[in-house]
């Protein structure tokens, strides 16, 4: 019986290379430059399944975060209730009774939520999962078919976040509507799309500062790992504290507890203004006893291992293992618990293939309000957020597949820059928030993605889940969570390359690492990092700047190197010499 094994299994690994062989000798092949990137076609679909499913989460976290905007819903979908409330929504009842039917009230988007409001909500919820495939499918085409670049886009967290609670607000109870907002989201991405075509964009990544662009794949990489380690997204290790912000968490989900903003007035708490109310993100007791965090724990052994003894897949081995025995029901690890979400999640499962036609979310754009000064705040931070996000997030996934060279460069960057700006137009018209380009490509880079093959197939697989939407988006978080963590050790070794004995690059470069994953954001760890980085250097180029006006080049105090930035105590002291 193991002969037979063996046979088959020497068979199918030349029936692969052939496979490989004809592949990279083809056009196709050739196009893609497999063989001069040294790489093959089987590593490429196997590094774009290992990107598609560390990102695959977007599919539902991205649709959960803007249903809560409540995207086209309005009062308007609020069923009316009669003024006895014995009667509630039967208006034949409340009619017979002599009584009238009452027209809604902003209230009924607000617990006890208005049943017309909210199958308003489920059906956005579903528009924005496919608009949200949809949207990556097409930028992760283009990404592979003009960059050739092994990236994967969709949109992107934190910029959403913004677009749903700050910009329209928990249930449109921001400044903006959400089909404004859609619009600001279209203009910045024609903007976007102007730099890029211009190269602008290119020659903001070459202005980068050296320490931020070496310190980025760090940052980055912390910030993946404080993902992987929230229970949000991840493992749930990490939880809230009052005191401290944080502290160890993994407690059994009914021990978690959420938390909302209240303010004090008159000696009354009272729900804060626009505030929302929080995920489970607090535990009570119980630390460290959640089945579902030892279950990430051992996909997590999975990933190492396999990665430590070079077993290609690795990531996908342990995120498959740890899904599959989470979609069992009744036991303490399930993903669809005996509450009444966790049932509605197992039915939405069981359909297995549900092609949804997107209802009320695409075309919603209006441009009613660009009269407003709030709407043109709104449009330039995606602007600046996306610029920052994006050319950092690309400069470091472009490093760590070794494509960048000496001058800063790399293969494919014009298109690279000018796919993500065609694919923030195309997601607004779906009626989602920006694209971007996810720092979970490092997966598929780790397992050997180094051409748009890898971008295609991840295109292909959201082309899959267009049809397969209850089956990837019903992956826990506690499955990627792990694959996250390992991604973050693999870039951190980025800082070996960061001078720590000159502390005007090593300051620079802390602050861009220490700021990504504390504020949440890839964006500010950029501004923090290139602002110290300009502060610390002020006095050095108005010294330079004093000895060229003074001495010209011939006359320099370095005339070997007059560009040279010197050191004014060293200067002092020569000078007293």
């Amino acid at each position: 019986m193991a002969g037979v094994f063996r046979r088959a299994s020497r068979s199918w690994s030349r029936s692969l290379e052939t496979l490989n062989a004809k592949v990279g000798e083809s056009k196709v092949g050739k196009y893609f430059k497999l063989e001069e990137r040294n790489s093959y076609f089987t590593q490429e679909i196997r590094a774009g399944t290992a990107t598609f499913l560390t990102m695959a989460y977007i599919l539902a976290v991205n649709a959960s975060i803007l249903t809560d905007s409540g995207g086209p819903c309005s009062v308007d979908d609020c069923l009316p209730m009669c003024s006895n409330s014995a009667f509630g929504f039967d208006v034949t009842s409340c009619v017979a009774a002599g009584s009238q039917m009452m027209a809604p009230t902003p209230a009924c988007k607000f617990a006890p939520v208005n049943p017309g409001y909210q199958a308003c909500l489920a059906t956005v919820r579903k528009d924005l999962i496919v608009a949200t495939a949809a949207a990556s499918l097409i930028a992760c085409f283009i990404m592979g078919m003009f960059a050739n670049l092994p990236l994967g886009l969709a949109p992107g967290m934190g910029t959403n976040a913004y677009f749903a609670y700050t910009v329209v607000g928990f249930h449109g109870g921001g400044n903006i509507k959400y089909q404004s907002a859609l619009a600001a989201v279209l203009i910045e991405g024609i903007i976007f799309l102007v730099i890029a075509a211009l190269g602008f964009r290119t020659k903001i990544a070459k202005l980068m500062p050296r320490p931020v662009r070496l310190s980025t794949s760090a940052g980055i990489g912390l910030f993946l790992a404080f993902i992987g380690l929230q229970a949000s997204e991840g493992v749930g290790l990490v939880a809230y504290d009052g005191s401290t912000l944080l502290t160890l968490g993994a407690c059994p989900r009914e021990y978690r507890v959420s938390l909302a903003p209240v303010i004090d007035v008159n000696g009354t708490m009272q729900l804060m203004p626009g505030g929302t109310t929080s995920s489970a993100i607090m535990c009570t007791k119980h630390r460290m006893e959640d089945p579902t965090f030892w279950l990430a724990v051992v996909g997590f052994l999975i990933i190492a291992y396999c990665m430590i003894r070079n077993i290609r897949g690795a990531m996908i081995y342990g995120i498959v293992f740890v899904t599959g025995v989470s979609w069992f029901r009744h036991s303490k690890v399930t993903y669809f618990p005996n509450t009444e979400a966790g049932n509605a999640s197992y039915a939405y499962f069981k359909n297995v293939v549900d092609a949804h036609k997107i209802q009320l979310t695409a075309g919603a754009l209006s441009f009613t309000e660009f009269n407003t000064s709030e709407l043109w705040v709104a449009l330039i931070t995606f602007l600046y957020i996306d610029i920052l996000d994006t050319t950092g997030t690309l400069f470091t996934m472009a490093k760590f597949a070794g494509f960048v060279d000496a001058q800063g460069n790399f293969p494919g960057q014009y298109f690279a820059f000018m796919s993500d700006a065609t694919a923030i137009c195309a997601g607004s018209l779906l009626g989602t928030s920006p694209i971007t380009t996810f720092i979970e490509s490092s997966t598929g880079i780790r397992e050997g993605g180094r051409t748009g093959l890898t971008a295609i197939t991840v295109a292909f697989y959201f082309f899959l889940s267009l049809f397969f939407t209850p089956l990837l988006a019903s992956i826990p978080p506690w499955a990627v969570g792990p694959a996250l963590v390992l991604v973050g050790v693999m870039m951190l070794k980025s800082v070996v390359e960061i001078n720590w004995e000159d502390l005007r690059e090593a300051i620079p470069a802390f602050i861009t690492i220490i700021v990504m994953p504390l504020t949440y954001s890839i964006a500010y760890g950029l501004i923090g990092g290139i602002c110290t980085f300009i502060a610390l250097h002020l006095w050095d180029w108005a010294f330079l700047g004093y000895n060229r006006l003074r001495f010209g080049d011939k006359k320099s105090p370095h005339p070997e190197n007059p560009d040279k930035i010197p050191n004014p105590e060293v200067e002092a002291t020569e000078g007293k010499l």
